[in-house]
């Protein structure tokens, strides 16, 4: 049976809540904000660091800075204090480690952080993508507290940072459909979705072919 869902997502489209929902109606452990703490204890940084950081690309002046920094400072210090530059190529390298560690911690709910690739090739795991309109992610955002202009900003560009820095540390294009099992327009309702990926998982055997599930999992059913 399925022991893992990750959750890759368009930025503003509900997953977080979605997922929430679908940890506690499974009683599975949800990593999210967990698994941003787990790859700032790995890079021994703060975890407000790496969401400044995380899976985006760092700007030239900023790789600029930690090329300065490697060169003026660390290879000076002594080993037990070098220092512990942060950027998104090691973010890159150590949340496989993260992802990894969520999974073997028993069933779980993963969101983002590139789970869909680190754990592609187990039949024990459900991949699923959720996406939604332009303007229904502006209007949720907008709804959550942000302001208009604010919202336009953050849904324009969060996901083609996103879709940047898994193209430059995983080779690879963002989204790739062929990584999902499933994907979702989150436009449903948080609640719909989430009982229609639980429907699904419910319905996925690990002995059967990838990626193959219940029909009752198909909101095309006849």
């Amino acid at each position: 049976m399925v022991h893992a869902i990750t959750i890759e997502r368009e930025f503003g489209c509900g997953a977080s809540e979605i997922a929430s929902l679908v940890a506690s109606r499974l009683g599975w452990s949800l990593w999210d904000e967990r698994l941003t703490q787990e790859i700032a204890r790995l890079t021994e940084s703060s975890p407000e660091a790496v969401e400044r950081r995380e899976w985006r690309t760092d700007p030239p002046v900023y790789r600029l800075f930690q090329d300065f920094l490697r060169g003026a400072f660390e290879g000076g210090l002594p080993p037990t204090n070098r220092l512990h530059l942060l950027d998104a190529r090691r973010i890159a390298n150590v949340s496989e480690t993260a992802v990894k560690t969520a999974f073997s911690s028993g069933p779980s709910v993963i969101v983002g952080r590139g789970g869909q690739y680190f754990l592609r090739n187990r039949k024990d795991v459900f991949h699923v993508f959720l996406y939604a309109s332009r303007d229904y992610k502006i209007h949720r955002l907008i709804a959550r507290g942000a302001t208009q202009d604010k919202a336009i900003e953050q849904i324009d560009t969060t996901d083609k940072a996103r879709a940047a820095f898994v193209r430059q540390y995983l080779g690879l294009k963002w989204p790739d459909p062929h990584l999902y099992d499933a994907m979702f327009n989150t436009e449903r309702g948080d609640s719909f979705v989430a009982d229609m990926l639980i429907r699904c998982v419910q319905g996925v055997h690990a002995d059967d072919e990838p990626g193959a599930v219940n029909q009752e999992c198909s909101p095309f059913r006849a």
